[in-house]
Formats: structure tokens, sequence, C-alpha cells
């Protein structure tokens, strides 16, 4: 029998949480429609923080009609909230397929920062973390990604023009970002554009274990922020913390690092994140590898003290030994903070996000190349 019309499976909406300003042009081209009626959109989205089409009162009635036909404006559903005593909050939210992961926010007196997951749990098996114990189940859409942000301005209060809410966004939880290059890549876009949310790019921070041909991708497109989990100042110790290093070893690590920041005013620097492990990579023979791996280099050191979580095979380095490890750092020329642990109480510090991810084990790395996209 010839199929019909009527009897074809309806077309799923699209989330425009995912469509970046060039593509949603393209969209409404493809629908007769001029360019700005697109920048129109963007702007009740993600500047009036507006998730009804009924609501975008400069657009017609007749297109409005047919936005809602064609397009919906979707966030995760909240599982659970918690707050720490320090005012971080951490929500679970649940995605399609029945994972849920984590995003956290963390109030300071001159920010507010939002750390974002860009996976539905993590392949790269660094040991420290607990989200990579969980292994990988699959990547997360753009949609999804920009959806937390937007959930959280509307949570914190709605005034989504109010830079004092969320002022900095790190890709800093369940996942590797650059793992999941093209969704990363278009959420960036729109947290960038001033039709968006309109954030600078010093603003957004990327955080990576090393997969350096996409930092080197990463520059070129987008020149965001940048962090990389160093977390050992050797490669024999490393490729037991951060497996991805047995594939892009520190030498190489650090030649995209250079490139990255490589014609770039004298205020541009990468932030190397260093997890304190006690008796593991804490040792005053570390500090001063490390010292002597990022001589020279425009360099932020951030010692992480360790997060505890179940079954985790380490301890948190003592507090005079993570000093002593700053200090020798410092007079070596490196410029060292220590980072404050925020939201500990209610497991949303660093390395301790775990959502809930339906196991997948044969997607961690295991010293296989990882697959991005």
């Amino acid at each position: 029998m010839t199929a019909t019309a009527a009897s074809k499976p309806p077309v799923k909406p699209i989330n425009l949480f995912g469509l970046d300003r060039a593509q949603l042009r393209e969209r409404f081209a493809e629908m007769g429609e001029k360019p700005y009626r697109a920048d129109q959109v963007m702007l009740w989205i993600y500047r009036r923080g507006k998730d009804s089409f009924d609501e975008m009162t400069n657009i017609g009635k007749d297109l409005r009609a047919r936005l809602a036909e064609h397009f919906v404006i979707r966030t995760p559903e909240l599982v659970t909230e918690q707050v720490s005593v320090d005012g971080t909050r951490k929500w679970v939210l649940r995605l399609d397929g029945g994972n849920a992961i984590e995003t956290v926010y963390i109030p300071e007196d001159n920010r507010g920062t939002l750390c974002i997951s860009s996976q539905v749990g993590c392949a790269m098996d660094c040991s420290f973390c607990s989200t990579a114990q969980q292994g990988l189940n699959r990547n997360m859409t753009a949609a999804e990604i920009i959806a937390q942000v937007w959930f959280a301005a509307r949570t914190l209060g709605g005034d989504f023009q109010n830079e004092r809410i969320i002022s900095n966004i790190v890709f800093m939880g369940m996942g590797e970002p650059l793992a999941n290059y093209s969704a990363v890549l278009a959420a960036i876009r729109i947290l960038l554009d001033d039709f968006g949310f309109g954030l600078s790019k010093r603003r957004v921070t990327v955080s990576t274990s090393g997969l350096v041909p996409f930092m080197d991708r990463l520059r070129d497109d987008v020149d965001t922020a940048l962090a990389v989990s160093l977390h050992a100042p050797n490669d024999a110790l490393r490729n037991e913390l951060v497996p991805i290093n047995r594939k892009y070893p520190i030498a190489e690590l650090l030649e995209a690092c250079r490139r990255y920041t490589a014609n770039k005013d004298r205020k541009a620097h990468i932030v190397y994140e260093y997890v304190m492990l006690d008796g593991i990579n804490d040792k005053p023979e570390h500090a001063r590898q490390l010292a002597k791996l990022l001589g020279g280099m425009s360099a932020k050191v951030n010692l992480i003290p360790f997060n505890p979580f179940p079954g985790a095979p380490y301890q948190r380095s003592k507090t005079e030994v993570i000093a002593a490890f700053s200090k020798i750092l410092r007079d070596r020329g490196v410029f060292a903070t220590t980072r404050r642990t925020r939201g500990d109480d209610i497991d949303a510090a660093c390395g301790q996000l775990v959502g809930k991810v339906q196991s997948k084990q044969k997607n961690r790395l295991r010293g296989v190349p990882v697959v991005v996209q």
C-alpha cells in the first residue's frame, strides 16, 4: 500500500536550545521568514527567559502558531535540588532516556559560576574522579547543554540580563567536553552570542583532560578560556591518574597549550588543574618537577584538595602539605592558588558529580583511543 502523508509518523519538534543563531536563521529561511525573526526569538528565550511562543508579543500570531508546530523550548526535568551550607546549589536533571546529570551553581561576592555537564558519564577513566568511575553512557546534545544554563538562570531569579546571577560558565561538570566537540561548540556559540547569553570569551572556560587535536580546533573556532586537568608532573604518574596521557603525553599536551596562548595578550593564560592526593602526587619533588615543567609558560596552577567519594582509593593531602607544595611553585615563579572546596556537603565539589548513569562500562577509556564528535 502506498504511504500517504496522513500515515507518516509526526515529525518530532526541534528543541530551540540546540540551535545557534546561524542554524536558527537557516530554519526560518526554510519557513519563508526573514532572518531577523530568528534574532527576535533568541532574545525572547535568552534575554527575557521565555519558553512560550505565546509570550513573544512582537511576533505575529500566525508565525507563533507555526513555531509551536515545529519547535519546542524544553528544559530537563528537575529530579532533586540541594543547597550547601556555603550557598552552593546542585541540581540533578533528568534527560531523555532515563539518565540524569548534575549542574552546580557556585555563588561568590563578585561572580556567580555555573558548572555544567557535557556528557552522561565520562570515558576518560581518571581514577580520582567519581564521574569517570561510571563510564560513559552518551554525549549530551547542544540543547541539553544549553538548557542547563537557561534552567539555572530561571531558577535563580529569572533576570536573564543580570550578570551577577550567572557571570561565568565552566564546562567542568560530568564528561570530557572536547570528546563531545560538535555539541559543545554549538553551545558555546549560544553562550557568547549577543542574541544568546552574551558572555565574553574569558567568562566561558572549557576544561579538558588533554584531547590535543580538539584543543587546537577550539582555539580556531571560539577561543574561550581553557583549563587543563594536569594532575601529575611526569608521564609515568599521569598515565595512571589520567589515562588519556598514554595517547597524548605531557610534552605533546604542553605544546598544544603553548599554541593555545600564542599571540595573545599578556593576561591570557591556561589554568592547570592539579588535584592533591595524599602521598601520590603531593611530594616536594613533584612540586619541583611541576615548576620546571611550566617554567616560562603563561600558566596558573589551581591546586584542588581531593574530594572523597565512596570507594575512592585516595585521601586528601594535608593542609600543610598543600601549602608547602604551593610555596615551592611560587618560589620558582609559577603562579599558584588553592581552590576553596565548595559544596562538598552535598557532593557538589570537584570530582564528586555522578548524576544517574545507565552503566555502559565498555565506554571507558582503558587505554583505547577515545572517540570524539
